[in-house]
């Protein structure tokens, strides 16, 4: 039986087209996935996230426990700000990518991915069994994203006093709890804006002060597209723990400062750099007027003529750059030619590093 946020009759009332996200029944979009990609990178709009699973982390051990089951570290994490890492297995390979807020020296908030949040629980309960910690999922909250250059200034009107002057200096990364709210200044769009997690108890009321104040719905449509112009990665589709994060373009979230820390998957990812890294995710942009999608073969000539093969694992419409794009894990090396099988034709693509689209603009040269 698929699941709903607190938000589904809004979301129906809204007119939006609904479509089975990881067992939950989520916006796809409102009537225009383009015209909600446009608002976030020109304006401000509202997406409902509640899907995503959220697991607070207490007790004497939470530090050294997340330092252990994180590949980033949380230890170098002060009260109120937050980090982004991947959960590794023992062989390296990525289990979820999450981001942590560090709310005191022995609380953690955890935000992980809606189609991992069972198995992301029970793998942590697993690895707790020694440390003195309490996990506690977190349903009784909801959350919302509002992002967009225009976000804050939106969500000034929307804010009580005291939420105005909490988070009147709150800084990129960071969050500050609001008696029972958190209001972190975070995203998955590229764009400046805040993920808020309060109550489902007070979500409605909230969600309709945020519409009625200009700011308008998004669905997971545009949600995907703009996390794809920022290079952003989708966990089951550019990661998962068949691959680490050194082949995943965020081997920068593995933190390798105090070398005595002992996190799940180091051994492993040691290995691999001294093996060598054989694997690596790329950006692609379509030269031609033809749309990439996941799961197309691409094709690379290195300098010695060799063909290799490699797969799109995302791709799309990039409503910014008015061309297709996506990301490709494809074999190391340099190459002279790249191109992508569609139909049984071979059509030249560009590769480059993302992001794609950085504040708006076009991240790259096609010369």
């Amino acid at each position: 039986m698929p699941k709903t946020t607190s938000l589904y009759e809004q979301h129906l009332k809204l007119g939006a087209k609904i479509i089975d996200f990881a067992g939950w029944l989520m916006p796809l979009h409102y009537g225009s996935q383009i015209k909600e990609h446009e608002s976030v990178r020109k304006d401000a709009a509202v997406f409902d996230v509640s899907h995503m699973a959220v697991i607070d982390i207490t007790g004497n051990d939470a530090l050294v426990f997340l330092r252990k089951v994180l590949a980033n570290d949380v230890g170098k994490l002060i009260p109120t700000k937050a980090l982004y890492s991947c959960m590794l297995n023992h062989t390296a390979g990525i289990l979820d990518d999450l981001i942590v807020y560090c709310l005191s020296d022995s609380h953690y908030r955890l935000v992980v991915n809606a189609a991992t949040d069972e198995k992301d629980l029970a793998w942590l309960q697993q690895q707790s069994a020694s440390y003195a910690i309490k996990l506690q999922p977190r349903r009784d909250l909801a959350i919302l994203a509002i992002q967009g250059p225009c976000a804050w200034e939106k969500i000034r009107q929307v804010f009580n006093q005291a939420q105005n002057e909490a988070t009147m200096e709150l800084k990129p990364f960071s969050a500050i709890e609001i008696q029972d709210w958190l209001v972190a200044r975070t995203g998955y769009t590229g764009e400046d804006g805040a993920e808020i997690i309060l109550p489902q108890s007070q979500v409605q009321v909230f969600w309709e002060n945020v519409i009625a104040n200009g700011i308008s719905p998004a669905g997971l449509g545009a949600r995907d597209s703009l996390r794809l112009e920022a290079g952003f990665n989708l966990y089951g589709m550019d990661m998962d723990d068949s691959v680490t994060p050194l082949e995943s373009n965020v081997g920068w979230t593995v933190d390798w400062t105090d070398k005595d820390r002992e996190f799940i998957g180091k051994e492993a990812l040691q290995q691999q750099i001294k093996s060598g890294v054989k694997r690596q995710l790329v950006g692609v942009i379509m030269l031609a007027k033809a749309v990439c999608r996941a799961g197309m073969d691409v094709y690379l000539e290195d300098n010695n003529h060799q063909e290799l093969q490699g797969t799109l694992t995302s791709g799309g419409f990039s409503p910014t750059l008015g061309c297709s794009i996506g990301l490709a894990r494809i074999p190391m090396g340099d190459f002279s030619s790249f191109s992508i099988d569609i139909r049984g034709k071979r059509i030249p693509v560009k590769m480059i590093k993302p992001p794609f689209v950085k504040k708006g603009i076009a991240n790259f040269s096609l010369s």
